[in-house]
């Protein structure tokens, strides 16, 4: 078998466009759309579907893609051995939040650049959060993800914590709770709040810990990139719960920590069996925490 037809397959699979397929392996989009054509025949089968409205993933294509994934893992072990230095090699997808420059991920990835240059790196961000992030490492479209959700809502998945950190309440400059040393939660119950939308971690994580608590929150304004809520929060627009880790180093809201304690943890998810690059990353990022 091909396997940059094989390639070709993968990244029509990732992109569900052969434009832009076509883009990520360098290649024109007549030269992807033969290959892909070429692995369908000898297979055997129809792996997508194309139309008017774009492109879709048959029930066999959906079957086939994990094996082509392995065969795409396989080559990269292959040339990674057949290297007389060991350097690792192929593309490793990872997925990250909307907010991440304040965080130590992006020098992880670029020290992990420098040292396997042969890699390909892919980031995205997720809009909708942690679940979809998860779902696509699950899928085999990202090989590792960020993750701020508890690890029982990534079964099937590896889920490895990197830090914990509790919550902190931002208040306007201005608010009159906001030079109390700490808060506790009941005085903050009737406030409007800024936070990420449902799906995103600390949300769903904040909110589970305060429905125990019996407190229901107003939230009026969501926000997917979390270094804005924040910046919300100093306008006058409510206020925040925010893990400490996820608050922005500089900002004009006030930070005052919480009299109950709300933990979040700040973790990254791969397959149980992840390919040796994946793994080369997760071990840097787990060393950098």
């Amino acid at each position: 078998m091909d396997t940059r037809q094989v390639e070709y397959a993968i990244a029509v699979a990732d992109e569900l466009s052969f434009t832009r397929a076509a883009a990520r392996v360098y290649a024109v989009q007549s030269t992807v759309s033969a290959g892909v054509q070429a692995l369908e025949r000898a297979l055997g089968v129809v792996l997508f579907e194309r139309d008017q409205h774009g492109v879709r993933m048959t029930q066999a294509g959906e079957s086939v893609l994990p094996a082509l994934r392995e065969l795409a893992e396989a080559e990269a072990r292959a040339r990674t051995a057949a290297d007389p230095g060991g350097e690792l090699r192929g593309q490793l997808r990872i997925g990250v939040f909307s907010s991440v420059s304040y965080l130590a991920l992006p020098r992880a990835i670029g020290d992990f650049h420098r040292d396997h240059p042969l890699v390909d790196l892919r980031l995205r961000s997720a809009p909708t959060g942690s679940r979809e992030l998860a779902e696509d490492v699950r899928r085999g479209r990202l090989d590792l993800c960020l993750f701020g959700l508890p690890a029982a809502a990534a079964p099937g998945l590896a889920v490895h914590r990197l830090s914990t950190t509790p919550f902190e309440a931002i208040l306007p400059p201005d608010h009159e709770l906001a030079s109390r040393a700490t808060l506790r939660l009941t005085q903050l119950a009737d406030e409007r709040f800024v936070d990420a939308p449902v799906g995103f971690g600390n949300r769903d994580v904040l909110d589970i810990a305060l429905g125990s608590l019996g407190i229901v929150r107003n939230v009026t304004i969501e926000a997917t990139e979390t270094a804005a809520i924040p910046a919300f929060v100093a306008a006058g627009l409510g206020v925040a719960l925010l893990p400490g880790l996820l608050i922005p180093p500089t900002m004009e809201a006030v930070r005052v920590p919480l009299a109950e304690r709300i933990d979040w943890d700040f973790s990254v998810v791969t397959r149980t069996s992840p390919g040796a690059a994946t793994k080369a990353l997760l071990d840097a990022l787990l060393s950098t925490h």
